[in-house]
């Protein structure tokens, strides 16, 4: 079974800006659904951002829409959540998850049942 592992986590001005990463033991991750969560303190697990390699369908939920951006690297073995603008209000657990391969999935979001291999979880804080 995979094992996401995330990575980038630490400390952040509000404005400024943060990379996350998520690779899983080497694998290839083509065509399979990546999701990044988060869970604030005293609030519920959310997705923020949650991507189907297999169409290219892609979640963003409202806060993050326009300042957070998923995207993998050439040898899709390392997804990054790139972090932009951020505040106080996205200081978080970020959490990666893998999802199915070879699925399409219509509508297309973060639904947690969607994705069934969990990482760790990297703290973010943002300072004001």
């Amino acid at each position: 079974q995979l094992q996401p592992v995330e990575s980038g986590g630490g400390v952040v001005q509000t404005g400024g800006s943060l990379r996350l990463s998520c690779s899983a033991s080497e694998i290839t991750l083509d065509r399979y659904a990546i999701g990044w969560f988060r869970q604030a303190p005293g609030k519920e697990r959310e997705g923020v951002v949650c991507k189907n390699y297999n169409d290219g369908s892609t979640f963003y939920e409202d806060s993050v829409d326009g300042r957070f951006a998923i995207r993998r690297d050439a040898s899709k073995r390392t997804i990054y959540l790139q972090m932009d603008n951020v505040g106080p209000d996205d200081t978080a657990v970020y959490y990666c998850a893998i999802g199915g391969r070879n699925n399409i999935i219509i509508p297309w979001d973060c639904a947690e049942h969607r994705f069934h291999s969990w990482g760790q979880g990297v703290q973010v804080t943002v300072s004001s």
